[in-house]
């Protein structure tokens, strides 16, 4: 089945010219079939770059999907250009009375800011606690991951004497649960960031659940018994040349940053980089839409607390 996105945003054509099954809104209105409603709180100064690279991995699924975008209301991107803004995002108030099955909330590149630093906080915060009762289950990508974990359960973040930057190796730990379905025992996933989790306060949480990490880049996949919120500390929806990009802008700016760790040959950065985590991040997004959006959500939202119960 498609992924139901405007025919006018950039990520269309990106998507079919890649033989994606993309289908504009208008052609999904004829088909009688009811989509799954992704909101998805793109975060991300490259918002035309996100939009294309999660579009593509919940296109790879038998499920319709339709995706919404969200945009916080405190504070203005200058990366993309407000007309591209204001044809395809919405603000908070224009979405709080509705549900979704899923949402999405990415990163971005703001970890040396404390939270009540971050202009947006308490707006993302009224966000946080709506998806409890308006979204079936959430995706929190990155920073937006230990945003959530400290919104939600009190994580605390930590700082990194240097960047967590390149593809690491991580091991499933909890082979049963859906969301790691179909993964092999040990697979690859991008990380590019600047703080990391207080491994101890998760260890205490009783309400996470690790479901992947690494010895290096430590707890990559958490979740909540029910599924309801997800937090993937790593990037697995990077493109090929994601981190490539972000080198050569910070060698470029002048800024102190080391190779990326296993992603070029013999690191080696004149030469191409190895693309080695593709699949696995279909199969993430793949088995949380079926598993945690698609099979239990219930066609009426408002009694999702009574199915819960």
């Amino acid at each position: 089945m498609p992924l139901i996105i405007p025919k006018e945003l950039p990520a269309y054509d990106a998507l079919y010219n890649e033989n994606v099954f993309v289908m504009h809104r208008e052609r999904a209105r004829s088909q009688n079939i009811r989509p799954l409603r992704i909101l998805i709180l793109n975060l991300m100064p490259t918002k035309i770059v996100t939009e294309t690279q999660l579009a593509r991995l919940l296109a790879n699924s038998p499920l319709q999907v339709q995706i919404t975008l969200l945009q916080t209301a405190t504070h203005d991107t200058s990366h993309t250009s407000p007309e591209h803004m204001k044809a395809f995002y919405k603000t908070f108030a224009e979405v709080k009375n509705e549900r979704f099955d899923g949402m999405i909330i990415t990163g971005a590149p703001i970890e040396d800011l404390d939270y009540p630093d971050v202009d947006y906080w308490d707006e993302l915060c009224e966000i946080m606690e709506y998806t409890k009762k308006n979204v079936y289950s959430t995706i929190h990508l990155c920073w937006g991951a230990l945003a959530g974990l400290h919104y939600h359960f009190g994580i605390p973040k930590v700082h990194l004497p240097q960047k967590m930057f390149g593809v690491f190796e991580h091991r499933v730990t909890r082979p049963s649960n859906p969301l790691v379905r179909g993964f092999d025992e040990v697979f690859y996933a991008p990380h590019s960031r600047w703080a990391g989790l207080d491994r101890a306060a998760i260890d205490a949480c009783p309400d996470l659940r690790i479901l992947a990490e690494s010895d290096i880049a430590g707890p990559m996949l958490l979740s909540t018994e029910s599924g309801r919120q997800i937090f993937v500390i790593g990037h697995p929806e990077y493109d090929k040349y994601t981190l490539d990009a972000e080198y050569k802008r910070d060698v470029a700016a002048g800024k102190p940053i080391n190779i990326p760790c296993n992603y070029y040959p013999n690191d080696d950065p004149t030469r191409d980089p190895l693309f080695r985590w593709r699949a696995h991040g279909y199969l993430l997004y793949t088995n949380w839409l079926n598993y945690y959006v698609y099979q239990d959500t219930p066609y009426d939202l408002s009694q999702l607390e009574a199915v819960k119960k």
